[in-house]
């Protein structure tokens, strides 16, 4: 296989600056979604119900409020294929700027939705209808972001590099967990009448540094050679689902990672705050979580640059499911601490371990010719299994248990046996290249398994 041209020393400060612009960049463009996606989960918690979906039971209305939650996963796929298709046709690049202006856009006007007592039904389908669009956006987005990434790092620890993408998810987290514990201090009628638009507003900010940013990155040079020898793929959906193996595999592995994120943030207030925690207890230790994982990530993904991917998100499965019952334990206890330790261990830790690694293993995994599209599939596949509909499974066998935690647990170590077990079919790709300007993989290529 042929590799990309070595850089002359005269070349080498300015490919340095642009890795770290485009790293900058994926990690500004995941912490945008993120954000978003982290406030909308938190704030349907507390106060959708209500506001979106009146009148019916209490408990019906939150499960509706997480309906939205899942509209949005479900349509991340359809994103990651529109603008899989037209990153692998068009370029990266331009498919990035796109898919942050949508995402940030739609969290913005979520601030700014008439509620059900103004506008009726209307405002449900709006709001459904933002999150569709939202999650669109997100579908492009991630495998977008990481791609550029480790298009441009070339050979040069792809996972040190790509961890920095990985890492706006913690810090998405954080700055959401920040912000929404700012407004819920308020009084009740105060959040429920406006402190709850403030996050959604808020997002603007993090859209016009990210765009600022995405402005000044130039185009990925392995997609740049493909453009310039003309060896894009026509179809790129019909050639990455021509061998559908890479993908089922991709979906499958991230599986646990994403299970965990779901159940550990996003349910997890709902979950704690019905079994007595206050809710800035609940955030706070959501917060210190994120701070945890912004040093475990690019640790991890470090490490998996020296001994593979593989034995790494392996390491992270099996603390996942080891951990799983001692974390439901820990946050039955009502104790805040206990809390804060359950959060840490769980989502800080065993999750980022099996996180950190996935950009590089996704990207590795697809040629430059259907990358866009292969990876960008199957990490919003693995997110649809394991975090779109987690909180309502979640909820439906807690309220089935009454109240009970287990299956809490039994969904964490579920979903990182499947990451384990699919472990199994991958062979480690973190010493592979990436390819050259032609890079139409053969069969072996192609499937990246063995």
């Amino acid at each position: 296989m042929s590799t990309s041209p070595i850089a002359s020393p005269s070349t080498i400060p300015e490919r340095t600056r642009q890795l770290r612009r485009v790293a900058l960049s994926g990690l500004l463009g995941t912490a945008v979604e993120f954000y978003d996606f982290l406030v909308y989960g938190t704030v349907a918690a507390l106060v959708f119900g209500e506001l979106f979906f009146p009148g019916a039971d209490p408990a019906v209305g939150t499960v509706a409020a997480f309906g939205t939650f899942a509209a949005g996963y479900v349509a991340r796929p359809l994103g990651g294929i529109v603008f899989g298709h037209f990153g692998d046709r068009l370029g990266r690049k331009s498919m990035l700027l796109l898919t942050m202006g949508l995402m940030g856009g739609a969290s913005f006007l979520i601030g700014l939705l008439p509620t059900y007592g103004t506008i009726g039904v209307w405002a449900p389908v709006l709001l459904i209808t933002l999150r569709v669009v939202q999650g669109v956006a997100i579908g492009g987005e991630w495998g977008g972001a990481t791609l550029m990434v480790v298009e441009h790092a070339g050979e040069r620890r792809r996972g040190l590099w790509s961890s920095f993408t990985q890492m706006g998810a913690p810090l998405g987290s954080l700055l959401s967990s920040a912000v929404v514990t700012l407004v819920v201090t308020l009084p009740r009628d105060q959040f429920v009448s406006w402190g709850w638009r403030v996050p959604f507003l808020l997002s603007v900010v993090l859209l016009g540094v990210g765009l600022f940013v995405r402005l000044k990155v130039v185009e990925s040079p392995l997609f740049a050679e493909v453009k310039k020898d003309r060896t894009e793929s026509r179809l790129p959906i019909l050639d990455v689902l021509r061998r559908p193996r890479p993908l089922l595999l991709a979906c499958c592995v991230g599986i646990g990672a994403f299970t965990a994120q779901s159940l550990l943030t996003s349910y997890m207030i709902a979950y704690a705050t019905g079994i007595g925690y206050a809710r800035p207890q609940v955030l706070t230790a959501l917060t210190v979580s994120a701070c945890v994982a912004l040093v475990v990530l690019p640790c991890a993904s470090a490490l998996s640059d020296r001994i593979g991917r593989r034995p790494v998100v392996l390491a992270g499965a099996l603390a996942s499911a080891a951990l799983a019952f001692p974390v439901v334990a820990l946050v039955d206890s009502k104790s805040p601490g206990l809390l804060i330790l359950a959060i840490v261990l769980g989502h800080g830790i065993a999750q980022s371990m099996m996180y950190g690694p996935l950009g590089a293993l996704l990207t590795e995994m697809f040629g430059t010719r259907v990358r866009y599209t292969g990876a960008s599939l199957g990490y919003q596949g693995a997110t649809l299994i394991g975090a779109g509909f987690s909180p309502m499974i979640a909820g439906s066998l807690v309220a089935g248990s009454g109240g009970s935690g287990t299956p809490v647990a039994l969904l964490l170590c579920g979903g990182a046996a499947v990451t384990a077990l699919t472990l199994l079919f991958l062979r480690e790709t973190h010493g592979d290249s990436l390819g050259g300007p032609a890079d139409n993989p053969t069969p072996a290529k192609e499937d990246a398994l063995s």
